[in-house]
């Protein structure tokens, strides 16, 4: 009689078209996914995403931008001593670049190829001086050049680089330790030595990670402050320190304005440039 009960229950649920479902159905189920997301608030997650966007970004940067142009842009693009900023700001961006990356490949070689031990704590020892303050850096490098009054570019250069050697290891090396080592192999065993193999196979596929760290440490070292400040010793400013100078002593807002428009150029630049280089990578 058991048997025959339960049979007659599930035939009653059959006739009221309320057969059970599975515990999880409605979750699995896409058209009760899709009423959840329906449900989302999305207009307003989208509306409190652009008013913070439009007011801690749109709205300083169009406030610097028009600023700017109020002022006499002409007069101060027309000025010898803007363009030697530009030219000390860009030469010294492309100095400490270079060096950045010729340190920073033989790290990127470790962290990727060397099995050595302790290879974690070596990758963060050398994200260290990335986050140092620039003030304290500055400092170190002012003593050990013995700097007193005046400035050097060679100190600015090597701080700057001593920075960003971390972003070209890591980005180098990230994409350094997914390369296939049997294409280096093959040119090996086809008698191509282990400098021809690595600029005939291995750099070529680590340029677009080359790139793109080339591009954000250079934009990087050009908007470099706190060390072009202490290092500088007065002498030798960047577009950076000149707009503090002109901001905080001049009080010449529209002049700094105006420089700001300079260096935002020079930022979309990199960017475009690093944009680039992600898009090889890809």
């Amino acid at each position: 009689r058991g048997p025959a009960a339960a049979e007659a229950g599930r035939a009653a649920g059959r006739r009221g078209g309320a057969e059970p479902r599975p515990l999880g159905a409605a979750v699995a189920d896409p058209g009760a996914r899709m009423r959840v997301r329906e449900r989302l608030p999305v207009p307003v997650a989208t509306a409190v995403v652009l008013g913070f966007l439009g007011l801690f970004f749109a709205w300083p940067v169009a406030a610097i931008v028009g600023t700017g142009l109020r002022g006499d842009v002409g007069a101060v693009l027309a000025e010898a001593e803007t363009w030697r900023l530009v030219a000390f700001t860009l030469g010294q961006a492309a100095a400490s670049t270079l060096v950045a990356l010729i340190a920073g490949m033989p790290l990127a070689y470790v962290l990727a190829r060397a099995a050595i031990p302790g290879r974690a704590v070596l990758r963060a020892v050398v994200t260290v001086p990335f986050v140092l303050p620039t003030v304290v850096v500055g400092m170190a490098f002012r003593a050990l050049f013995g700097l007193e009054s005046s400035g050097g570019v060679l100190p600015i250069v090597l701080a700057n680089a001593f920075f960003n050697v971390a972003v070209v290891a890591r980005t180098v090396g990230g994409l350094w330790t997914h390369l296939d080592r049997r294409v280096e192999d093959a040119a090996r065993s086809l008698g191509a030595s282990r400098l021809r193999a690595f600029t005939s196979v291995t750099l070529p596929a680590l340029l677009p990670a080359l790139g793109s760290a080339a591009a954000v440490v250079f934009l990087f070292c050009s908007t470099s402050f706190g060390v072009v400040l202490v290092l500088g010793g007065g002498q030798y400013r960047t577009l950076e320190t000149e707009i503090y100078l002109r901001t905080v002593q001049l009080l010449d807002l529209p002049g700094a304005a105006a420089l700001s428009l300079l260096q935002f150029a020079a930022v979309v630049g990199a960017l475009l440039v690093g944009a680039d280089g992600d898009g090889l990578a890809t």
